[in-house]
């Protein structure tokens, strides 16, 4: 039954070799759909591996392309994922009846962009997808642009068109007059029902995209995409192959850190890993090399044959972006951290926009400071630790960066909270003034919550840059600076829940500014707890300082001794809770005895609790600082 089993696949992968090795290169197309988280992306991913053979037509078939757990859970894109198909538009006037189409799905949440940016390098042409109801969206118009700042062609398609309250016309034309696209270019289609999609879009897709370019007579070069680990087969390498043809028993040699390695096996996503003999210029597919160190997996590193290392020019690399949110991470059981750290290092390798780096705090020993591009990236990240790895960790208060600016026109950027100056120190140490980064946040809501989404604006610090209300549509667009710190903070929540969910944001960086902030502190019985500090605005000061006294103090167990829990901002107490010492009787087995008598015991017990406070510490649970932690 085995053997049966692996010559039936071997004949598959065979004749999907065989077919391959017959299209010639003007007739690949390399392709991505972008859109607005929504907007159906995956979907139409869907439809196009059913219309193409890759998948059966199924009714279960919902997000064939979004692997990960956590993706199918939340209802989102996370990784970008390709997937190679072969669709037959009947040619006559060539020996060729196949074309090659291979798709790079793209995430909509503004926190994966960098999945967005590593997939339109990739790419020849985007699908830019738009829902016929929410019209142009942040994220459309940030795809758009990128797309347009890469030379990508743009073939502008409106989804959902079947349902009953679609706007087609009105959305056509924001399509025409905000981005400037040609009314004959719009492709209108349904992805869920099909409609239009093989009729109109593939044609579409064929007739506009080009075909990449590359030589086959060149060396092998190809870029480096993505990368995931296997643990039996190591580093798995996805690669764009630019020029040439590499096969099994190649020798290859990263551009960047020049290590030479041997190709153990490659092939396609079809739509998972399916082996082939060869590769040739112009597809996308994976390769096995045996790669152990994931470290050593650079995204954007061009891998070249080892033979013509020296004369290979290297690709360009990609544009890293800079984490704007950091969290502290620790075991939850400090015996793991070994394992741990090797279950981080391997997530990371499949997201290199995480920035990673090893910690300690007095409070919750080893660990790591994390840095990620958002809070939903930071909440995914953790989330894919647990259900991928098995791993429990604590996460701490998520924070930005802060700059501090000295006197000597010297700078300093902070990203742990426990390192932040004291205001009160700044004439001693020579600082010149504190700043917090700050975003560009568009956030589309229809007309009716306008006013509402004002007020969540200003309460959360933020200065109005513009508004403007769409023609023929019920949707109006506000332009808030925001600091970053605020809207990391449930403040998408918040949008969301005031909007009752029709409200949609996208944010870009707008710099550093001066700012009023300062270090807030949690105090156990005058020791400070590094792992709870946080950088706040100075007018939280006193709301927040009061309330995590009274939280942390349902967490913590009774003593022996009495237990004071403090806020402290800048050396000055903000808000105090005492916990009483738990009291043993030492009295009770007294019935008739002197007064003298009783005043020795309770003068005793005194002066024994005292002692012990002297000499010992709270134990503070992990329990309490996960549940303090969790919002």
């Amino acid at each position: 039954m085995i053997k049966l089993s692996y010559v039936f696949r071997r004949l598959i992968h065979t004749n999907i070799q065989q077919r391959l090795d017959k299209i010639p290169l003007s007739d690949y197309r390399i392709f991505s759909i972008a859109a607005h988280i929504d907007h159906g992306k995956s979907t139409l991913s869907d439809r196009l591996l059913e219309i193409t053979n890759v998948i059966a037509k199924d009714n279960n078939n919902k997000q064939v392309l979004d692997k990960l757990e956590v993706e199918k859970e939340r209802g989102i894109t996370i990784k970008a994922q390709t997937c190679t198909m072969f669709y037959n538009q009947g040619k006559k006037d060539s020996k060729s009846q196949d074309y090659l189409l291979q798709l790079i799905d793209t995430p909509g949440h503004v926190d994966f962009k960098d999945e967005v940016v590593r997939s339109f390098a990739s790419v020849d042409g985007v699908i830019l997808l738009v829902d016929a109801i929410k019209g142009v969206q942040a994220q459309t118009v940030a795809n758009f642009k990128l797309a347009q700042n890469m030379n990508l062609t743009i073939v502008p398609v409106i989804n959902k068109i079947d349902i009953k309250n679609s706007q087609v016309d009105i959305v056509e034309q924001q399509l025409i007059h905000e981005l400037g696209f040609a009314q004959d270019t719009i492709v209108k289609i349904s992805a869920k029902s099909e409609l239009n999609v093989k009729e109109h879009l593939l044609p579409k897709i064929i007739d506009t995209i080009p075909p990449p370019k590359g030589e086959l007579l060149d060396p092998f070069r190809a870029l480096l995409i993505d990368s995931w680990y296997d643990p039996y087969l190591g580093v798995v390498l996805l690669t764009k192959l630019v020029d040439g043809k590499i096969k099994v028993g190649d020798k290859i040699m990263s551009g960047i850190t020049k290590k030479s390695y041997d190709v153990k096996e490659l092939g396609i996503m079809y739509p998972n890993q399916t082996p082939l003999n060869h590769l040739i210029c112009g597809q996308v597919g994976y390769i096995i090399t045996g790669m152990k160190n994931v470290q050593d997996a650079i995204l954007g590193d061009t891998l070249v044959s080892q033979s013509h290392a020296k004369d290979t020019v290297l690709l360009p690399a990609f544009k890293e972006s800079k984490p704007m949110v950091f969290v502290g991470a620790f075991p939850a059981d400090g015996s793991d951290f070994k394992a741990m750290d090797e279950n981080i290092n391997k997530l990371v390798l499949n997201d290199r926009s995480v920035s990673l780096n090893r910690e300690t705090s007095a409070a919750l020993g080893k660990g790591w400071r994390l840095g990620f591009l958002g809070s939903l990236h930071a909440s995914v990240f953790k989330e894919r630790l647990e259900k991928e790895y098995g791993s429990k960790l604590i996460i701490t208060q998520p924070t930005v960066p802060y700059l501090v600016q000295y006197s000597s026109d010297k700078s300093k950027l902070i990203t742990n909270p426990s390192e932040f100056p004291d205001n009160s120190s700044k004439h001693r140490t020579g600082i010149k003034s504190l700043q917090e980064p700050f975003v560009k946040a568009t956030i589309t809501v229809p007309n009716k919550y306008v006013g509402s989404i004002i007020q969540l604006c200003e309460n959360n610090r933020g200065q109005q840059l513009d508004i403007k209300y769409a023609t023929g549509i019920d949707l109006a667009e506000l332009i808030y600076d925001l600091p970053l710190a605020q809207l990391i903070d449930d403040f998408f929540g918040q949008l969301k829940s005031i909007s009752n969910g029709f409200a949609t944001l996208d944010y870009e960086s707008n710099g550093f500014k001066e700012s009023d902030i300062v270090k807030l502190e949690l105090l156990v019985n005058g020791q400070s707890l590094d792992a709870l500090s946080h950088v706040v605005h100075r007018c939280q000061v006193q709301h927040l300082g009061r309330g995590w006294v009274k939280k942390f103090k349902e967490y913590i167990r009774l003593q022996q001794y009495e237990v004071v829990i403090q806020s402290r901002c800048n050396g000055k107490i903000i808000a105090r809770e005492t916990i009483k010492a738990r009291r043993k009787d030492v009295l009770a087995k007294l019935h008739a005895s002197d007064v003298s008598r009783r005043k020795k015991l309770l003068a005793k017990q005194k002066e024994g609790k005292k002692n012990l406070k002297s000499i010992g510490n709270v134990m503070i649970s992990q329990e309490a600082y996960q549940a303090f932690l969790r919002k």
